[in-house]
């Protein structure tokens, strides 16, 4: 029997809040409802997905591997029908999401030669959801930063930019010429989840601020919580009064890629990925901006 995406819906709302009270509130239906549709469900697959006593909703090893699962699958879904939506009105926009300190400009203005009556919209993506949203189609392509998880994707590589440490003002090593990673050992470190900042491609072991995105690794670096590490692109497109940028040479390189779903078929995306592709070099050195001055902050 075929899956019912609707049940899988139901399924995955019950097992995120281990609470069939709570999961029919957030569906907006009724409890006895929603506890059909699940038994259904089980029934459908032949096992079954929760265990239901006292203590309360549990999931059971086939309900665990289900929601694994899931999540992937209801995202093919939502993107399968904005993909849909879009070339029954034309095709007439597209969706482009980057990451921090990649300049989209050049690709936008080479694609628009091609496809005048095209929108294009950009959109800041983060490390956590770069994925995620090339897979659920809220973006067409994305300027990535590696590692991402490449499962469902097709990935290119584009450029490598080298990294910077960054410092409070006031650090020792602010104002050098450049530094090695060993230079910092036992430095705290303000760091993001997401492993392209970090130079080990880990948690550091003195970790003290756990943060997310460029402009809060700054605020923290600037209350001298401790140091991070970022792409050179930074020191041109976030600047800081109490923050210095300093080359480490050491450290391997960042890589930026395009990025879509390997299930994406057309012919307006691969115009893009071409002229994506087409100005690399410029793209390179909108990161690697020539006024960089190694030890100083960018203008």
């Amino acid at each position: 029997m075929d899956l019912d995406l609707r049940k899988l819906r139901y399924f995955v709302a019950v097992a995120d809040k281990l609470h069939f009270g709570r999961a029919a509130d957030e569906l907006h239906i009724a409890q006895p409802a929603l506890s059909r549709q699940i038994r259904a469900l089980e029934h459908d697959l032949g096992t079954a997905l929760l265990t239901r006593d006292s203590h309360g909703v549990m999931l059971t090893d086939a309900g665990r591997q289900l929601l694994t699962d899931a999540g992937p699958l209801l995202a093919s879904a939502h993107a399968v029908r904005r993909r849909v939506t879009v070339a029954a009105h034309g095709g007439g926009r597209l969706t482009v999401g980057f990451r921090a300190g990649v300049a989209v400009t050049p690709a936008v203005r080479q694609f628009a030669t091609r496809h005048p009556n095209v929108i294009v919209d950009v959109q800041r993506i983060e490390w956590d959801d770069q994925a995620t949203m090339l897979l659920d189609g809220s973006i067409d392509v994305g300027y990535v930063r590696l590692p991402i998880d490449e499962t469902g994707l097709r990935v290119t590589p584009l450029y490598t930019e080298p990294r910077v440490a960054v410092l409070p003002a006031g650090h020792r090593f602010a104002g050098k010429e450049q530094i090695t990673e060993a230079d910092l050992a036992g430095e705290p470190l303000v760091w993001q989840m997401d492993a392209s900042t970090q130079p080990t491609r880990r948690p550091h072991p003195n970790a003290g601020y756990l943060v997310r995105g460029v402009d809060e690794t700054l605020e923290h670096v600037a209350a001298g919580r401790g140091i991070s590490f970022l792409a050179r692109s930074a020191t041109v497109f976030y600047s800081h009064p109490q923050v210095s940028y300093v080359p480490i040479p050491d450290l391997a390189p960042d890589q930026v890629c395009l990025a879509v779903a390997a299930s994406r078929t057309s012919p307006m995306v691969d115009d893009f990925l071409a002229a994506a592709q087409a100005t690399t070099e410029i793209t390179a050195e909108c990161a690697n901006y020539e006024m960089w001055q190694p030890g100083e902050n960018a203008v």
